[in-house]
């Protein structure tokens, strides 16, 4: 049995619905309508998403993180004329700190169950994670909706104050410099800023824990120069060698509570399957 079909048996066993369509779509021709269909019961009157879409927000109210997750399936699908991205953005403009972006998480979080990273001061002002990422998505598909100029003005003021960043900071921040078209600019904050990603990068494929290797920042090619094939094809080998003998791949952090251990391994296993399409590790399968 193959990566595919034993990826596939795994789906079948733990997956979401949505990410047994998310796969059936990007792997076996399925209809990207179905997962359309399904990821529209996630998002709420308000635009925003929630109903645990990020499986450790168990919530049902909207969250700006995800949009971010919401944002990555449409990319995947080539569906961003969906009308559900307008209602998002609608949605990130009314929850934005003054400064532009918005929070890593709102207040409302603390009546619903989570994990325990998502904590927040009362006021929240803007931050990189997720406003980095989304702003990106939304450049890399020509969005016009009113909320990307603030939003991008906001990320370029906080990269720019950047000196030292942690992982999920690095790798939003590197999404938005890879994406944004305003190159010049782009290419000049990732030079003044790489020792400082890399930096936060895993580069030993066995690091333990809660580690973010190569194919965790460039999860298929980017635009910009941040590894080398050689460290490329080490850990697109680790990857493949990661799958568990179930079919699956799962998440490297704490899984806090057991529903969300197979909620993210559906997710992780299509989005690792994407990476080695990407990287032409998939025989038979083009991007």
């Amino acid at each position: 049995m193959d990566v595919i079909d034993r990826a596939e048996k795994y789906l079948q066993l733990h997956g979401r619905l949505l990410d047994r369509l998310r796969f059936e779509a990007l792997f076996k021709d399925g209809p990207r309508e179905r997962v359309l269909d399904v990821l529209r019961c996630y998002q709420n009157a308000d635009g925003g998403f929630g109903n645990a879409l990020e499986p450790d927000l168990r919530g049902a109210g909207s969250q700006p993180e995800p949009v971010e997750v919401a944002f990555w399936i449409l990319d995947e699908l080539d569906a961003f004329d969906s009308p559900m991205v307008s209602a998002a953005c609608d949605y990130l403009a009314e929850v934005s700190a003054p400064d532009g972006g918005v929070p890593f998480v709102l207040p409302s979080v603390r009546d619903t169950p989570h994990a325990p990273w998502w904590e927040t001061p009362d006021s929240p002002p803007g931050s990189l994670i997720p406003t980095a990422s989304i702003a990106g998505l939304l450049h890399k598909h020509g969005s016009t909706h009113p909320w990307l100029a603030a939003a991008t003005d906001f990320c370029w003021s906080r990269i720019a104050a950047i000196k030292e960043t942690g992982e999920y900071e690095a790798r939003a921040v590197v999404t938005f410099l890879d994406l944004v078209p305003d190159r010049a600019r782009a290419e000049a904050e990732f030079a003044r800023l790489r020792e400082a990603v890399l930096a936060t990068v895993a580069f030993d494929p066995g690091a333990p824990g809660h580690a973010h290797f190569p194919t965790d920042f460039a999860s298929e090619p980017l635009r910009l120069p941040l590894f080398t094939q050689d460290v490329l094809d080490t850990h697109l080998d680790a990857l493949i060698a990661a799958q568990s003998d179930d079919g699956g791949w799962s998440g490297n952090w704490l899984m806090w509570t057991p529903l969300v251990e197979h909620e993210w391994g559906g997710y992780v296993t299509v989005q690792r399957l994407k990476t080695l399409r990407a990287y032409g590790r998939l025989p038979g399968f083009c991007r």
